[in-house]
């Protein structure tokens, strides 16, 4: 019954390995002759030779086991990483001979028409030629605050159009666009290796040929040469350490854990350019931070509300009525505090003022909403607030009424963020925000942030920016975290 047994253990050592000798082969032919599937098929063929049928099925169907928890941390990162991937646009609306003509993006050309209707993603960059609407660019910038976007601004693919109609003069090819290039960046992540993975990568050229030498010298030397042994017994210990030795953890877990760290990043919404980033963050010292979406939640609510002879109920719902058709997160704040149902019935009117608030009639009385700006503009006579927080002023036919004070809440993990940073040889935390000082100053003392930079607008935090990384030694890192 041996040779039974024997046969039993031949075909399942086919139907277990056959891949692996089957890419040696090819390999060997290739002229890629040291491989892990080289060794792994020298070894279990040799264990045939020696009659140790049991053993050289075992040694690939582990292998294969590990091959198999490889793969399967590979596609769950890739997996992550795809749903990084979102923002590809499916489609464009282009206007040609005075038609709407649904095209793939890449079939737009420079110059051309295109129109982005309330909930769709901007298929390619351009700039606004007709209408108004809020974008939401978090995908591409992490700003949790919609954008406002008017007539002849600059506007980037990628973002979703959250209420208006666009029409939009496209810039740039879809392969030059700025989602493009988000995609290339997040689909070869891979391929920026670390100085681990290069390291690894040119010692596997000399390491598995060197081994393939020893395993041959262990095998024929001691019996042949020294008389030491039997051949069969120093060809089995030969075979064992090919075995032990295959570099094939060696070569694919350093790579392997870059990978997972990369798409273990992505499933959390973290983009990671490539391994040598995700090494260089051992090596930071400085870490500088935005606020809105990354330290504080982005979303706003109504901590305090001051009336000047009105009643409570009634301010709230003419402010709640006036704010009905905006869809910015602070409009959104006021519209929560309000719990009875808004009768549309009473909006007369509403505006939108760009970069002031809005204005609406509701039933007969003018209603003004907005920012200190708004007031000067209408030149309403009203008493500043010095709160902590965004201020909203309210005005009722002419007459300043009362103010909303809206805060944006602390993440509840950021301060043990913080502490976590500190504890690991963090030197600095720097916190980079377009609000304020009151309120940048109030967040950054909550959560024990270093340094903090007020008022900011997008260029002044890239110039900024730059004088923190002259500020690093020579052998750290600083980090910016959106």
């Amino acid at each position: 019954m041996t040779w039974i047994n024997n046969i039993l253990y031949f075909v399942s050592y086919l139907i277990v390995g056959f891949d692996i000798v089957w890419k040696a082969f090819r390999n060997i032919l290739r002229g890629k002759v040291f491989d892990e599937n080289f060794l792994m098929t020298i070894a279990t063929i040799g264990a045939f030779c020696i009659g140790e049928f049991p053993e050289a099925v075992a040694v690939m169907l582990f292998f294969q086991i590990g091959e198999l928890f490889q793969s399967y941390a590979v596609f769950r990162s890739r997996e992550s990483i795809s749903s990084l991937m979102n923002i590809r646009p499916d489609f464009a609306f282009v206007k040609r001979n005075n038609n709407l003509i649904k095209v793939y993006p890449d079939e737009v050309e420079i110059g051309e028409i295109i129109v982005v209707k309330p909930g769709e993603k901007v298929p390619l960059d351009g700039t606004v030629i007709k209408g108004h609407s809020m974008l939401d660019t978090k995908t591409l910038t992490g700003e949790s605050i919609p954008k406002e976007v008017d007539l002849g601004d600059e506007i980037l693919s990628g973002c979703i159009n959250l209420n208006g109609l666009l029409t939009i003069k496209v810039t740039k090819k879809f392969g030059e666009s700025t989602v493009s290039k988000i995609l290339d960046l997040v689909e070869n992540a891979s391929t920026k290796k670390s100085k681990s993975e290069n390291f690894i990568s040119k010692f596997a050229k000399f390491y598995t040929p060197i081994v393939v030498m020893i395993a041959l010298m262990l095998a024929l030397l001691p019996p042949l040469f020294l008389g030491l042994d039997t051949f069969t017994n120093w060809l089995y210990r030969a075979l064992t350490f090919l075995v032990v030795s295959c570099p094939c953890a060696l070569v694919i877990s350093i790579p392997l854990s870059f990978f997972g760290g990369i798409g273990g990043a992505s499933k959390i919404g973290i983009l990671v350019k490539g391994s040598n980033y995700l090494e260089a963050l051992s090596h930071a010292e400085i870490v500088v931070f935005d606020k809105t979406g990354t330290l504080t939640e982005g979303t706003f609510e109504v901590t305090k509300i001051e009336t000047f002879g009105i009643d409570k109920n009634d301010l709230l719902k003419l402010v709640a009525h006036a704010e009905n058709y905006s869809t910015h997160p602070i409009s959104t704040s006021l519209k929560t505090v309000y719990h009875d149902e808004i009768n549309k019935d009473l909006i007369v009117k509403t505006e939108e003022l760009s970069g002031f608030g809005v204005e609406a009639q509701i039933g007969k009385k003018i209603v003004l909403v907005g920012n200190d700006k708004l007031m000067d503009k209408k030149h309403i006579s009203y008493t500043k607030c010095d709160e902590i927080g965004t201020i909203v002023y309210v005005a009722i036919d002419s007459k300043y009424v009362g103010y909303f004070v809206i805060t944006d809440k602390i993440k509840k993990d950021a301060k043990q963020t913080i502490q976590n940073l500190k504890a690991h040889q963090i030197k600095q935390t720097i916190m980079l925000t377009g609000d304020k000082k009151e309120v940048g100053q109030n967040v950054a003392k909550t959560l024990g942030i270093d340094t903090v930079y007020t008022n900011l607008l997008p260029t002044d935090k890239s110039e900024i920016l730059e004088k923190i990384m002259k500020q690093k030694s020579q052998k750290r890192k600083s980090n910016f975290c959106r």
